[in-house]
């Protein structure tokens, strides 16, 4: 009987919504969900928004937890487990990631972000972003391939402290930040690993960049053809099959 209970962690722009129609089909009951602060959950004056400081939040998640566990994460979530799988891989049985690729040494961030990492222009970039209505967020999500069932739980969750954690965040992940962690990547084999490698995902580094870092940390790699960067709303089904199926080999 399986003892090590899943954590999902999400990314950004998003709350733990956005696992709901993964969960759904994953054949467990001992599915934990976790928010980094200001991704879904209370952003506090003193939390470090940063690549470490979201690192040593989840540590501090996990240690609460009965483990070790397989961990599973999404965009900021999906660099977050990483660099768990690097430092502490006590706290994991198995670790999945569709970040892998930010972790090469030539990757470059998308536009967005690199908006996000100029002061001024960043500021502007969120307001735009997390602004306006629960209709307008939906349908910036939607137009960005996010099921609409899915963007409309996660639209009451963007605002001002979701800004403040972006701008954080990303700002501390500039170049060289993410290359110099990335040195560090066989470390992460010391569990077993999957990288989620969805074709048409354009924010976290070409497909050879992705599957580079995959094999430098050891890592199986699982293809979603045609899945764009929410996989596990956009393939639900295809995503939990992938997910049991590497659980069972671990």
């Amino acid at each position: 009987m399986r003892t090590n209970p899943v954590v999902l962690v999400n990314g950004n722009p998003e709350s733990v919504a956005v696992w709901d129609l993964l969960a759904d089909r994953l054949n467990r009951t001992d599915i934990v969900r976790r928010s980094p602060p200001g991704f879904g959950a209370p952003l506090s004056e003193q939390f470090p928004s940063t690549v470490i400081g979201y690192r040593d939040w989840l540590v501090a998640e996990l240690e609460q937890l009965d483990g070790p566990v397989d961990l599973v994460g999404h965009d900021v979530g999906g660099s977050t487990v990483l660099g768990v799988a690097m430092t502490r891989p006590d706290l994991i049985r198995t670790w999945v990631s569709d970040s892998v690729g930010v972790f090469d040494p030539d990757y470059t961030w998308h536009d967005l972000a690199r908006t996000w990492q100029t002061p001024g222009a960043g500021e502007a970039s969120v307001e735009e972003l997390l602004g306006g209505g629960i209709e307008q967020r939906v349908a910036r999500m939607t137009a960005q391939g996010l099921p609409e069932v899915i963007a409309q739980r996660i639209g009451p969750a963007q605002g001002p402290e979701m800004g403040q954690a972006i701008l954080g965040f990303y700002r501390s992940a500039a170049q060289p930040v993410m290359a110099e962690l990335g040195q560090n990547l066989e470390a992460a084999r010391a569990r077993p690993g999957l990288a989620v490698l969805g074709t048409t995902d354009r924010f976290v580094g070409s497909e050879e960049m992705r599957r580079w870092s995959a094999a430098r940390a050891g890592a199986e790699v699982v293809t979603l053809e045609g899945v764009g960067h929410w996989w596990m709303a956009q393939a639900p089904q295809l995503s939990a099959q992938a997910l049991e199926k590497f659980w069972a080999s671990a």
